[in-house]
């Protein structure tokens, strides 16, 4: 299949449900952490499709690695959030677990495509 779109990106769509499963997780945090845990985990996991969409959006290679890179610190950061509010019991280990697995798997698809990229570039 061609990517004509970042919407053709697996990595893109793999985040877009991470982002959903980010909103499903915050909606059992308690009311009192909105301005606080939940902003902020939504804020890194929209992020993370954002910045894919950007970079692919960009017209180098170098910038395109470099919105990859920005997005895996998202990644990093949503990943940090769902760990801290299971450790304050906002939700259980069990529940974070599907969202974890997204993280590590989208962030391995991230490293990769970055490589890809920067191989290219080196070749040129």
């Amino acid at each position: 299949m061609a990517i004509h779109s970042h919407k053709d990106l697996v990595v893109w769509q793999k985040s877009m449900f991470l982002a959903e499963k980010c909103y499903e997780l915050s909606s059992q945090f308690p009311t009192t952490e909105r301005y606080r845990l939940t902003d902020q985990l939504l804020r890194a996991a929209i992020s993370v499709p954002a910045n894919i969409a950007e970079g692919h959006a960009r017209s180098s290679r170098r910038d395109y690695a470099r919105m990859l890179w920005i997005a895996r610190g998202s990644l990093a950061e949503a990943e940090t959030h769902i760990l801290l509010a299971s450790r304050v019991g906002h939700v259980t280990m069990d529940t974070c677990k599907p969202a974890l697995d997204l993280i590590d798997e989208i962030s391995r698809m991230l490293n990769a495509m970055v490589g890809r990229l920067n191989e290219t570039e080196e070749t040129r």
